[in-house]
């Protein structure tokens, strides 16, 4: 599986999902423009040493990305969704793609893969949960649906 993460502005959560890649093998791709640089030293030590091991690449275009890799099943996730993450079936080659911690995913996206969008079920009237912790669940969720074949136990 791969993670997507769109704009993504507060370092901590992004080394913590790295520290996530490290643990489940996924593959990181960061959407341009970032809010911190690769080398800030929270993103680091959030990440501990794990960058090393995780396969993360930049890229300046999410639709590009997108349209580039057509095939593949895309996974959206946002709190304005009307399906629950654990009706999709998640493939083992899919891509799960996050907004934004300040802004989420951009109104073009919502509207071309409208039936592509996801939300982790909560409590009615909690407005979001954390970036990192979001990430977490959907990609436990994909390896659970997956019987946790991706990764040795």
């Amino acid at each position: 599986m791969e993670i997507i993460l769109f704009e993504p502005v507060i370092p901590q959560n992004t080394g913590n999902i790295i520290r996530l890649c490290k643990a489940t093998k996924c593959k990181l791709t960061l959407v341009k423009p970032l809010g911190f640089t690769l080398s800030e030293k929270r993103l680091r030590r959030a990440g501990l040493d794990y960058h090393e091991d995780v396969e993360i690449q930049t890229i300046d275009s999410l639709d590009d990305y997108l349209k580039k890799f057509s095939e593949r099943k895309k996974y959206f996730l946002s709190s304005k969704a009307s399906k629950g993450i654990h009706s999709a079936d998640i493939d083992k080659d899919g891509m799960l793609i996050f907004g934004s911690e300040t802004k989420g995913l951009p109104k073009n996206i919502h509207e071309e893969y409208s039936k592509d969008f996801y939300t982790i079920p909560m409590h009615h009237g909690a407005r979001c949960l954390n970036l990192a912790n979001s990430v977490s669940i959907v990609a436990y969720e994909g390896l659970r649906q997956q019987d946790f074949k991706l990764i040795s136990l």
